[in-house]
């Protein structure tokens, strides 16, 4: 048992020691040297060692007391090798009064250490990453304490802030980076084009315990009380607000249950009370849970962890009164932002002149922070696994925002590598940006329409730069989720106004497509088993018509004097299409008894997402003017696949022949009925993809700007006639291949069509 007062007064004399070491004007060897004879003399251990992790992926002996000291810098094991490789491969500290008998046992000769028999080592942990391991060692066999345990990881914790620091790196020796500061490739999934290289800016930062030891506990155990209290109260304002700030009520039912859970308020506690300050506390018990779940299988599990570290860092931003995010107004030059997830309203307010890139952990492609980045340019990959918890405020990231990777920290080759793609991306936008004004017309003369889609003030820009005067679908459901409340009848028809103003080829304006996953703030949420196959869209319009009515009015108004194109979403039967028609109707003569001006033109369409109206298209298109292809929720419907679940994103591609095949038949009855078909989805802005579809008959593709420049120039350059041609013997072909994309991609390659 270590002492509660022995040579240095015990455990909490011993911190306040090591923290005075921590100040000393002394270079980082002595530094090393001086804590493990402390932590030997206090905790009457014969040895203590201080291994860190290299980048290499080995651990090497930097201090000793006890040991040979010639082996400093010598000695170094595998992650799996030996006790200390257990350690720091379980993340948990190892108590054993006989070491020698254990199976990891493994004896390192110019050590000396074959004379002593009990062990007691901890990992040095960061934000669950194992920097090193920390070990004591005794002659005699010895039972080692709980207490001596939870010493030890806290002068672990002072070592890792040691180590976090750089101030190690001065003493390794040439080539043998430590592993914090190694280089990291990460994969996700790309969402928006480009290549970004700049320094990591984390939305939500972490914040760093730098003040360990307490200088009185009790006062620590009162503001953990006090802080603890305001968290829970804030949480329970945000649900009575019904999730505002952008957070789900799931979530943050989580963070309640989490918060009054009393084996983490008691592990809280009992880390005060080993002498560390409130912040420390909440930093050793999350390392500890997060340590332990970063090596769980069970999604379930690592999702509790994501828990675990927003309600952490709640916590932590409680006890410092500390913003939760980053001030956006602060950022450096060449920002790349990483954040856990985030709303499209959040990253709008950061500087768009300074993001050189997006990195988000729990965003996938179709997410609403995803569409505003490609609105404002931003290279982005969404998806990346513990992002957050790998990256330290202001390292060195790279973002391909094609291949959807991700370099932490990159070695001097991948960033000339990257720079240099970077340059080569450039001169390929140069020459994209000399098409702007080129008619999209295949090489046997079919010219294609090209639009823009878009959904905030931001977009607007883009038109004359992608050189297109149309908007093919503008998501007016954006404008709404970024409002504080409710948009009034005067902002909605200003704001249309601009829109209609700044697209001289007119615009596609789709009703508000709210539900499923686009939640408004400020309007009453419902839980659903299944939200995509819910209460949304214009279910909502229909159920709500005061809703919808409104933003009719403020459409027709807007378009006075102008053509007008109204697209209603989430239609699966005709009837709701007719109740819709019914509404509008209504409005336009609610203007004229009022002596309000009107559209010139009025064109009212249908979002052909739901497979129901595959088999309702004679009937719908006698009644509509136009179709609207949402190729991201007919594709969905079609394969039983959430485009959102990477676990099964990926097994139907949307160009595989049932896929195809359904496009193509409503292409087909467009143009049997005399009415044009427009395809909006995220396929067609991809090159391949937008050939197949002008092969199997769509004259119309709607995307975001990034992508006009590609898509255009494969139009350019291919004969659209042989395209059709041999998609459609692929098509009406029966060899039931899960995608056609191997063959049409080669056939495009073979006749030098840029993809």
């Amino acid at each position: 048992m270590m002492p509660t007062r022995g040579a240095l007064g015990g455990p909490r004399l011993l911190l306040r020691r090591l923290r005075e070491l921590m100040a000393e004007p002394v270079n980082a060897q002595a530094r090393l040297d001086r804590i493990v004879v402390q932590v030997a003399s206090n905790m009457v251990a014969e040895v203590c060692s201080v291994y860190v992790l290299r980048a290499d992926q080995r651990l090497e002996l930097f201090a000793t007391e006890g040991l040979k000291r010639e082996a400093v810098h010598i000695t170094t094991m595998r992650v799996d090798e030996g006790l200390v490789g257990l350690i720091a491969k379980t993340a948990e500290p190892l108590a054993l009064t006989e070491a020698q008998a254990h199976p990891s046992f493994s004896y390192r000769p110019e050590t000396g250490e074959e004379i002593y028999h009990s062990f007691l080592g901890v990992p040095i942990l960061r934000g669950g990453n194992t920097l090193g391991v920390l070990v004591v060692q005794n002659r005699v066999k010895r039972a080692y304490s709980e207490e001596e345990v939870e010493v030890l990881e806290t002068i672990a914790m002072l070592l890792a802030e040691m180590i976090a620091s750089g101030e190690l790196q001065s003493i390794v020796r040439p080539g043998a980076d430590i592993n914090l500061r190694r280089h990291v490739a990460l994969k996700g999934s790309p969402i928006n084009d480009g290549v970004g290289l700049g320094h990591a800016v984390m939305h939500e930062p972490r914040i760093v315990v730098t003040q360990i030891v307490a200088e009185d506990t009790t006062k620590e155990l009162e503001r953990l009380d006090a802080s603890l209290q305001a968290m829970r109260a804030n949480i329970d304002e945000l649900l009575d607000n019904n999730g505002s700030a952008g957070e789900s009520r799931e979530v943050l039912e989580a963070f309640r249950v989490f918060a009054n859970d009393r084996g983490w308020l008691r592990r809280l506690r009992e880390a005060v009370s080993t002498g560390i300050t409130a912040e420390a506390a909440v930093e050793r018990v999350q390392n500890d849970a997060r340590a332990r779940l970063q090596r769980q299988t069970d999604p379930y599990m690592r999702e509790r962890l994501h828990d675990l570290d927003d309600l952490a860092n709640r916590l932590l931003h409680q006890l410092t009164g500390q913003s939760l995010v980053a001030a956006p107004e602060s950022i450096p030059e060449n920002a790349i932002l990483v954040a856990r997830s985030m709303g499209p309203a959040a990253l709008l307010e950061y500087d768009r002149k300074k993001l050189r890139g997006l990195v988000l952990e729990d965003a996938g492609g179709a997410s609403h922070v995803a569409i505003v980045a490609r609105a404002l340019g931003i290279p982005t990959v969404g998806d990346v696994d513990n992002v957050t918890n790998l990256l330290e405020q202001g390292d060195a990231i790279i973002v391909d925002g094609s291949s959807g990777e991700v370099h932490l920290r990159p070695q001097p080759n991948v960033e000339a590598a990257y720079r240099e793609k970077a340059r080569l991306r450039a001169r390929r936008q140069e020459q994209y940006h000399r098409l702007r004004n080129v008619p999209a017309v295949t090489l046997d003369g079919v010219e294609i329409n090209l639009m823009m889609n878009a959904g905030l003030m931001v977009d607007l820009q883009h038109l004359e730069e992608a050189g297109v005067r149309q908007i093919g679908l503008f998501r007016t459901e954006l404008q709404f989720m970024m409002a504080s409340r409710f948009p009034k009848l005067e902002q909605q028809q200003a704001f249309y106004r601009q829109v209609l103003e700044a697209a001289p080829g007119g615009v596609t304006f789709r009703t508000l497509d709210i539900g499923g996953d686009k939640i408004l703030p400020y309007m009453a949420t419902y839980e659903e088993e299944n939200p995509a196959l819910g209460w949304r869209a214009i279910r909502i319009g229909l159920d709500r018509p005061g809703l919808l009515r409104l933003q009719l009015r403020a459409l027709l108004r807007a378009a006075e004097g102008r053509e007008l194109r109204i697209l209603f979403p989430m239609v699966t039967m005709v009837s709701e299409f007719d109740e819709a028609k019914a509404i509008v109707e209504r409005e336009l003569a609610h203007l004229r008894r009022h002596n309000h001006g009107a559209p010139d033109s009025l064109k009212l369409g249908v979002m052909m997402e739901v497979p129901s109206l595959l088999w309702q298209l004679d009937e719908l298109l006698e009644r509509v003017d136009f179709l609207s292809v949402g190729s991201n929720d007919l594709v969905q419907y079609l394969t039983a696949a959430d485009r959102d679940n990477r676990r099964v994103a990926n097994r139907f591609d949307v160009l595989s022949a049932p896929v195809l095949r359904a496009l193509r038949h409503v292409a087909v009855k467009g143009q049997e009925a005399g009415k044009p078909v427009t395809l909006c989805g995220e396929i067609g802005g991809r090159p391949l993809e937008a050939l197949t579809l002008v092969a199997i008959g769509y004259k119309a593709l709607s995307m975001s700007a990034t992508s006009i420049g590609p898509v255009k120039a494969a139009l350019l350059a291919a004969d659209a006639g042989e395209f059709a041609d041999f998609t459609a013997k692929l098509l009406d072909g029966r060899d039931g291949a899960p995608s056609l994309r191997e063959r049409l991609r080669a056939f495009a390659d073979a006749r030098g069509v840029p993809l």
